[in-house]
């Protein structure tokens, strides 16, 4: 066992990943895990529960947990993997200049939501020139997602001073087409910063690396916001 994982190693560091089949990549992973025992099984196993690698990447830390010859180290460890990637591309990939159009707000927020699986929504303070001021996590949802809290996205624009704000959420299902209440929520929220002297530039929704704008859509247009809508944050 101990030549089997010394050779997959020198293999990886020889040649970098390619060549691995998805149950090998799951080893590898799985040696650091689980040090004193043959992980090939539960490699195949974890890919017959999920379906594929990035099915297992996906899946959260109870289900891991609960695949037979896994347990709480196994399952922190393979949920690492997604929440690394996505710490790694917006450590490499921060926007510099201004955001002057969803393109570039489009760049500048896709990172945030590498490997979510769960529904998560972002606030991205500009300032006077639109430069990115910086980027905050609003809120983290459940299974049924999460709404926009217009009192905590004007929190955090008056915090970091901003003069204009992107907002960014996903949709979890792979549909990036804004809801009736995503526009309904976006109304109301630029109502509220406009009282703070802050604009609304956007607000983007996510979904399988691609993004739909609300803004270029002509979503931001209509002030009126319905009064079923108007509840105390």
């Amino acid at each position: 066992m101990d030549g089997h994982r010394r050779r997959m190693k020198e293999r990886f560091l020889n040649g970098g990943l390619d060549g691995f089949a998805d149950h090998e990549v799951l080893e590898l992973l799985l040696f650091y895990a689980i040090p004193q025992r043959d992980v090939n099984p539960l490699a195949h196993r974890l890919l017959d529960r999920f379906g594929s690698l990035a099915g297992v990447l996906d899946a959260s830390p109870e289900e891991l947990a609960g695949v037979e010859g896994s347990g709480p180290g196994t399952a922190a460890l393979l949920s690492l993997i997604p929440a690394l990637s996505r710490r790694y591309a917006i450590s490499g990939g921060s926007f510099d200049g201004a955001v002057t159009s969803s393109a570039d707000a489009g760049r500048a927020l896709l990172p945030y939501f590498i490997g979510e699986t769960r529904e998560v929504m972002y606030a991205a303070c500009l300032d006077g020139k639109r430069r990115l001021i910086g980027c905050k996590l609003l809120d983290r949802g459940g299974n049924t997602g999460t709404g926009v809290n217009v009192r905590r996205v004007v929190e955090c624009a008056i915090g970091m001073r901003a003069a204009a704000v992107i907002v960014a959420h996903n949709h979890p299902s792979g549909v990036a087409v804004p809801s009736r209440e995503d526009r309904e929520a976006t109304l109301e929220l630029k109502k509220a910063l406009a009282l703070v002297d802050v604009e609304l530039v956007d607000h983007l929704v996510i979904a399988d690396g691609d993004f739909v704008s609300m803004a270029d859509a002509g979503m931001l247009e209509n002030d009126q916001v319905p009064e079923s809508r108007r509840r105390q944050e």
